[in-house]
């Protein structure tokens, strides 16, 4: 049975020939590419919206800070939860709310298609990145250990000195040996 070349040939179009294509995928994913970061670049969260939902997810890490001290996989989920959600402001202390504007500065930076929250304060004079703001979202990264709510003297006792004296017995430390000048510059007979 022998075939002709007209039973192998197919109708394919152009454009199916250039979706099928190598350089084909590469300008359409290419394509997609600048269209979602042109999308970024034009819903990149406001100023005044990065300072009210870092500060609505900064009085949650504070309100659910029982369980989120020492794990930081929870915290991760529970700053993943906060992206969605905003707090009954009744659920924190107003002294911790205070404590929260006075010692923490919120700085925000805009960079080319998103914007970062930093916190400063006496923990971290450099600052520590707390959240990001990208597609209308903003994201926390923020830990409780990132934020600081009580400033005061460490203890009292700082004039006790840090070594503290312990009274041993004579027969406790030994004799000293008889060690004279002589010993350390070589000359034994002395």
């Amino acid at each position: 049975m022998t075939q002709t070349d007209d039973q192998f040939r197919t109708n394919k179009g152009i454009g199916k020939e250039f979706t099928h294509s190598t350089l084909g995928k590469l300008i359409i994913a290419g394509g997609v590419l600048i269209i979602l970061l042109i999308i970024a670049l034009f819903t990149r969260p406001s100023h005044e919206e990065m300072f009210a939902e870092t500060y609505d997810n900064n009085l949650q890490c504070i309100a659910d800070n029982d369980s989120l001290k020492n794990d930081k996989l929870d915290a991760i989920v529970n700053n993943f939860c906060n992206t969605f959600t905003h707090i009954d402001t009744t659920e924190v202390h107003p002294d911790l709310r205070e404590a929260l504007r006075k010692y923490n500065k919120i700085e925000i930076y805009d960079h080319a298609l998103y914007r970062t929250v930093y916190v400063r304060n006496n923990i971290h004079p450099e600052g520590v990145r707390i959240g990001f703001g990208l597609y209308t979202f903003v994201v926390p990264t923020v830990y409780y250990s990132d934020l600081l709510l009580d400033v005061g003297v460490l203890q009292n006792k700082y004039k006790d000195g840090v070594i503290r004296s312990i009274q041993y017995d004579d027969h406790d430390l030994g004799v000293n040996p008889n060690v004279k000048e002589y010993h350390y510059k070589g000359d034994p007979d002395q």
